[in-house]
């Protein structure tokens, strides 16, 4: 066996359709898009959702719920992690500028301090918000929860 008669498995391989290219072609004529109608047309885009003239799913479902426009979303960053930066990093002031560092949070997230995990470091923490628990246990270590 050499380079020379190397061959693709069989069946892998297809030729692809020349459309528009004759009769001997076999598709030429109408160009396998049938007879009359929208979708033999040039331009034609069928519309999001069409279901070719019964009534869509989006129409034919009840609609319900409502989205609040004035609901303000949080990061959510847990005490376990506060403590792995600080013990990581032997920081003492952790805030927005260290979660945007660590990637924890991006600049225009508001970011939520919840209570998960251990916190054994003294640690100044500024955040936008605190769950009580969360707050309490930075204070029993002498720490310092800061809101925003």
């Amino acid at each position: 066996m050499d380079l020379s008669n190397l061959k693709p498995a069989a069946g892998s391989t297809k030729n692809n359709k020349r459309i528009g290219r004759g009769q001997g072609s076999g598709h030429g004529g109408t160009s396998t898009r049938g007879h009359k109608g929208a979708q033999s047309r040039s331009g034609y885009s069928r519309k999001l959702g069409f279901e070719g003239g019964q009534m869509p799913i989006y129409r034919r479902l009840p609609k319900f719920g409502f989205k609040n426009i004035n609901r303000v979303e949080y990061q959510s960053v847990n005490l376990d992690v506060i403590q792995l930066l600080a013990s990581t990093q032997n920081l003492e002031v952790i805030d927005l500028d260290v979660f945007i560092k660590c990637g924890i949070a991006s600049k225009n997230d508001r970011v939520k301090i919840l209570g998960r995990g251990e916190l054994t470091a003294k640690v100044e923490v500024k955040a936008h918000a605190f769950s009580a628990s969360a707050a309490k246990a930075i204070e029993s270590n002498g720490g310092q929860a800061t809101k925003i």
